[in-house]
């Protein structure tokens, strides 16, 4: 008898704003899934942080390397699975993702601006000052219903949000 392979554990990338709990979301959901995480914000090159921490936000040409390696580092993950954390705020950033890792699953962290300014003011040694948080919602695509992923309210605590998202995930 021939063993059966393993079922393929989930590609999710976890979008949002920022201040939205990317990272501590995306952390603890790769730890429940005993998958590896990623922080999207480390694959930056230097001039790209540099400019956010300026007050300027990213463009497109700025944005297009930082998605090509996020895109290889999912690629590169297959069936073993993984997290990642990335804005992915348009729908082209997402789409582009999705061409590397067809089964790509997203949670958008989803919460109001007032929110998320409270969060982000209490938020020391980042590289993305708070006055950047309008451009980011400006920029903001919601997931649509072709696309493989939910919206998570982020009012509450990060474990009740965390399970939102696992049982959110397709079977």
């Amino acid at each position: 008898m021939t063993a059966r392979p393993a079922a393929p554990l989930p590609l999710v990338v976890i979008m949002g704003v920022s201040g939205s709990g990317k990272t501590t979301i995306g952390g603890l959901l790769a730890a429940r899934l005993g998958v590896p995480y990623a922080e999207a914000d480390d694959f930056h090159p230097a001039a790209n942080l540099a400019k956010m921490a300026s007050g300027r936000p990213l463009d497109d040409a700025d944005r297009a390397p930082w998605l090509d390696t996020i895109a290889e580092w999912l690629a590169g993950r297959g069936l073993r699975g993984g997290v990642v954390s990335c804005s992915a705020l348009r729908r082209r950033y997402r789409d582009r993702l999705r061409e590397a890792a067809p089964g790509l699953f997203f949670a958008h962290l989803d919460g109001t601006p007032e929110l998320i300014a409270a969060r982000l003011a209490g938020r020391t040694h980042h590289f993305m000052p708070p006055a950047l948080l309008a451009s980011q919602f400006e920029a903001l695509e919601p997931l649509e219903p072709d696309e493989s992923g939910t919206a998570v309210p982020i009012d509450g605590d990060a474990e009740p949000t965390v399970e939102r998202i696992l049982a959110a995930l397709p079977a």
